[in-house]
Protein backbone atom coordinates (compact mmCIF):
# COMPACT_ATOMS: atom_id res chain seq x y z
CA UNK A 1 0.00 0.00 0.00
CA UNK A 2 3.08 2.48 0.35
CA UNK A 3 2.51 3.18 -3.69
CA UNK A 4 -0.92 5.05 -2.63
CA UNK A 5 1.65 7.17 -0.57
CA UNK A 6 3.07 8.60 -4.33
CA UNK A 7 1.10 12.68 -4.56
CA UNK A 8 0.59 11.54 -8.32
CA UNK A 9 -0.91 8.41 -7.59
CA UNK A 10 -2.90 9.81 -4.54
CA UNK A 11 -4.25 12.55 -6.77
CA UNK A 12 -5.05 10.84 -9.13
CA UNK A 13 -7.15 8.86 -7.06
CA UNK A 14 -8.70 11.94 -5.34
CA UNK A 15 -9.73 13.34 -8.99
CA UNK A 16 -11.19 9.57 -9.84
CA UNK A 17 -13.45 10.05 -6.62
CA UNK A 18 -14.55 13.45 -6.72
CA UNK A 19 -15.24 12.57 -10.88
CA UNK A 20 -17.68 9.82 -10.11
CA UNK A 21 -18.92 11.11 -7.47
CA UNK A 22 -20.19 14.45 -9.09
CA UNK A 23 -21.61 11.64 -12.01
CA UNK A 24 -23.42 9.64 -9.39
CA UNK A 25 -24.74 12.72 -7.63
CA UNK A 26 -26.07 14.10 -11.21
CA UNK A 27 -27.10 10.55 -12.05
CA UNK A 28 -28.45 9.09 -8.92
CA UNK A 29 -29.35 5.34 -8.69
CA UNK A 30 -27.30 3.43 -11.17
CA UNK A 31 -24.86 2.09 -9.25
CA UNK A 32 -21.90 2.24 -11.09
CA UNK A 33 -20.41 5.68 -10.54
CA UNK A 34 -21.32 5.59 -6.50
CA UNK A 35 -18.91 1.89 -6.85
CA UNK A 36 -16.26 3.64 -7.97
CA UNK A 37 -16.81 6.91 -6.37
CA UNK A 38 -16.52 4.88 -3.17
CA UNK A 39 -13.24 2.43 -4.41
CA UNK A 40 -11.51 5.41 -5.47
CA UNK A 41 -12.06 7.28 -2.46
CA UNK A 42 -10.95 4.38 -0.10
CA UNK A 43 -7.41 4.34 -1.69
CA UNK A 44 -7.61 7.78 -1.60
CA UNK A 45 -8.33 7.92 1.92
CA UNK A 46 -5.53 6.22 2.72
CA UNK A 47 -3.53 8.53 1.26
CA UNK A 48 -5.17 11.30 3.27
CA UNK A 49 -4.64 9.70 5.85
CA UNK A 50 -0.92 9.34 6.15
CA UNK A 51 0.35 12.55 4.23
CA UNK A 52 -0.99 15.79 5.59
CA UNK A 53 -2.95 18.14 3.27
CA UNK A 54 -3.60 21.88 2.97
CA UNK A 55 -7.17 22.75 4.87
CA UNK A 56 -7.45 25.48 2.41
CA UNK A 57 -7.57 23.09 -0.09
CA UNK A 58 -10.12 20.65 1.54
CA UNK A 59 -12.48 23.46 2.39
CA UNK A 60 -11.96 24.63 -1.48
CA UNK A 61 -13.02 21.38 -2.34
CA UNK A 62 -16.26 21.27 -0.28
CA UNK A 63 -16.87 24.62 -0.87
CA UNK A 64 -17.24 23.80 -4.87
CA UNK A 65 -20.19 21.43 -4.40
CA UNK A 66 -22.46 24.43 -3.71
CA UNK A 67 -22.06 25.78 -6.78
CA UNK A 68 -22.47 22.09 -8.28
CA UNK A 69 -25.77 21.95 -6.75
CA UNK A 70 -26.95 25.02 -7.92
CA UNK A 71 -25.67 23.71 -11.70
CA UNK A 72 -27.63 20.22 -11.62
CA UNK A 73 -30.39 22.24 -9.86
CA UNK A 74 -31.35 25.67 -10.59
CA UNK A 75 -30.87 28.55 -13.27
CA UNK A 76 -27.52 29.41 -14.98
CA UNK A 77 -26.39 26.31 -15.16
CA UNK A 78 -23.01 26.36 -16.93
CA UNK A 79 -21.96 29.29 -15.29
CA UNK A 80 -22.29 27.39 -11.33
CA UNK A 81 -20.39 24.31 -13.32
CA UNK A 82 -17.63 26.40 -15.09
CA UNK A 83 -17.45 27.74 -11.17
CA UNK A 84 -17.31 24.14 -9.15
CA UNK A 85 -14.90 22.54 -11.95
CA UNK A 86 -12.58 25.20 -11.37
CA UNK A 87 -12.79 25.06 -7.68
CA UNK A 88 -12.54 21.52 -7.66
CA UNK A 89 -10.12 21.75 -10.11
CA UNK A 90 -7.41 24.17 -7.85
CA UNK A 91 -8.25 22.08 -4.59
CA UNK A 92 -7.15 19.31 -6.22
CA UNK A 93 -4.04 20.30 -7.51
CA UNK A 94 -3.50 22.09 -4.42
CA UNK A 95 -4.83 19.42 -1.69
CA UNK A 96 -1.00 17.45 -0.71
CA UNK A 97 1.29 20.03 0.24
CA UNK A 98 4.03 20.53 -1.85
CA UNK A 99 7.92 19.87 0.09
CA UNK A 100 9.78 21.96 -2.80
CA UNK A 101 7.57 24.50 -5.24
CA UNK A 102 3.95 25.46 -5.56
CA UNK A 103 2.46 21.84 -6.01
CA UNK A 104 3.09 18.02 -4.69
CA UNK A 105 2.55 16.43 -8.03
CA UNK A 106 3.98 16.39 -11.57
CA UNK A 107 3.14 19.63 -13.36
CA UNK A 108 2.43 17.49 -16.36
CA UNK A 109 0.19 15.16 -14.61
CA UNK A 110 -1.75 17.66 -12.87
CA UNK A 111 -2.59 19.53 -16.08
CA UNK A 112 -3.22 16.55 -18.20
CA UNK A 113 -5.96 15.08 -15.55
CA UNK A 114 -6.87 18.50 -14.42
CA UNK A 115 -8.17 19.12 -18.41
CA UNK A 116 -9.43 15.66 -18.59
CA UNK A 117 -11.70 15.98 -15.17
CA UNK A 118 -13.23 19.38 -16.18
CA UNK A 119 -13.86 18.10 -20.15
CA UNK A 120 -15.68 15.13 -18.85
CA UNK A 121 -16.92 16.19 -16.09
CA UNK A 122 -18.66 19.56 -18.16
CA UNK A 123 -19.62 16.87 -21.29
CA UNK A 124 -21.25 14.56 -18.98
CA UNK A 125 -22.92 17.03 -16.43
CA UNK A 126 -24.35 19.07 -18.87
CA UNK A 127 -25.36 15.91 -21.22
CA UNK A 128 -27.76 14.54 -18.18
CA UNK A 129 -29.18 17.32 -17.61
CA UNK A 130 -29.99 18.07 -21.21
CA UNK A 131 -31.86 14.55 -21.03
CA UNK A 132 -33.40 15.26 -17.45
CA UNK A 133 -35.31 18.35 -18.14
CA UNK A 134 -36.53 16.68 -22.35
CA UNK A 135 -39.84 15.90 -22.17
CA UNK A 136 -41.28 12.49 -23.42
CA UNK A 137 -41.07 11.80 -26.98
CA UNK A 138 -44.99 10.44 -27.00
CA UNK A 139 -47.10 11.18 -24.42
CA UNK A 140 -49.19 8.21 -23.41
CA UNK A 141 -52.33 9.95 -22.91
CA UNK A 142 -52.15 11.24 -26.37
CA UNK A 143 -52.51 7.80 -27.97
CA UNK A 144 -56.49 8.37 -26.55
CA UNK A 145 -58.57 8.72 -29.62
CA UNK A 146 -55.91 7.46 -31.69
CA UNK A 147 -56.31 4.74 -34.51
CA UNK A 148 -54.21 1.28 -35.33
CA UNK A 149 -54.37 -2.06 -36.19
CA UNK A 150 -54.23 -5.41 -34.38
CA UNK A 151 -51.59 -7.83 -34.71
CA UNK A 152 -53.01 -10.36 -32.45
CA UNK A 153 -56.09 -10.98 -31.30
CA UNK A 154 -57.81 -9.03 -28.97
CA UNK A 155 -60.01 -9.36 -25.56
CA UNK A 156 -58.24 -10.16 -22.20
CA UNK A 157 -54.90 -9.57 -23.91
CA UNK A 158 -53.39 -8.86 -27.08
CA UNK A 159 -50.56 -6.80 -29.31
CA UNK A 160 -51.62 -3.52 -31.36
CA UNK A 161 -49.98 -0.94 -33.39
CA UNK A 162 -50.58 2.47 -32.87
CA UNK A 163 -48.60 5.44 -33.77
CA UNK A 164 -46.05 3.51 -35.30
CA UNK A 165 -45.44 1.71 -31.32
CA UNK A 166 -46.33 -2.24 -30.76
CA UNK A 167 -48.62 -1.64 -26.94
CA UNK A 168 -50.34 -4.61 -25.24
CA UNK A 169 -53.90 -3.91 -25.29
CA UNK A 170 -57.29 -4.97 -24.21
CA UNK A 171 -60.80 -4.78 -24.83
CA UNK A 172 -64.44 -5.79 -23.87
CA UNK A 173 -65.04 -7.49 -26.98
CA UNK A 174 -62.82 -10.07 -29.19
CA UNK A 175 -61.26 -8.28 -32.03
CA UNK A 176 -59.82 -10.33 -34.27
CA UNK A 177 -55.60 -9.62 -35.90
CA UNK A 178 -55.54 -7.01 -38.93
CA UNK A 179 -58.58 -5.05 -37.46
CA UNK A 180 -58.74 -1.20 -37.39
CA UNK A 181 -58.87 -0.46 -33.73
CA UNK A 182 -59.22 3.02 -32.00
CA UNK A 183 -57.64 3.40 -28.69
CA UNK A 184 -60.45 4.30 -25.90
CA UNK A 185 -57.98 4.64 -22.75
CA UNK A 186 -55.56 2.89 -21.07
CA UNK A 187 -54.52 1.42 -17.57
CA UNK A 188 -50.74 2.28 -17.45
CA UNK A 189 -49.08 0.90 -20.61
CA UNK A 190 -51.77 -1.31 -21.58
CA UNK A 191 -54.08 0.40 -24.04
CA UNK A 192 -57.87 -0.38 -24.19
CA UNK A 193 -59.63 -0.32 -27.47
CA UNK A 194 -62.03 -1.36 -29.29
CA UNK A 195 -62.69 -2.17 -33.23
CA UNK A 196 -63.06 0.89 -35.32
CA UNK A 197 -65.31 0.84 -39.09
CA UNK A 198 -63.13 2.30 -41.85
Amino acid sequence: MEFLLDPNIAYFLLVAAIMFALIALATPGTGVPELLAIFAAVFAGYAVYVLSVNWWALILLIASLVPYFFAIRGPRRELWLAVSILGMTVGSVFFFPAKTGWISVHPLLAVVTSALFAAFVWISVRKVLQISQMKPALELSALIGERGETRTAVKDVGSVQVASELWSARSEKLIPSGRLIRVVGREGFVLIVEESRP
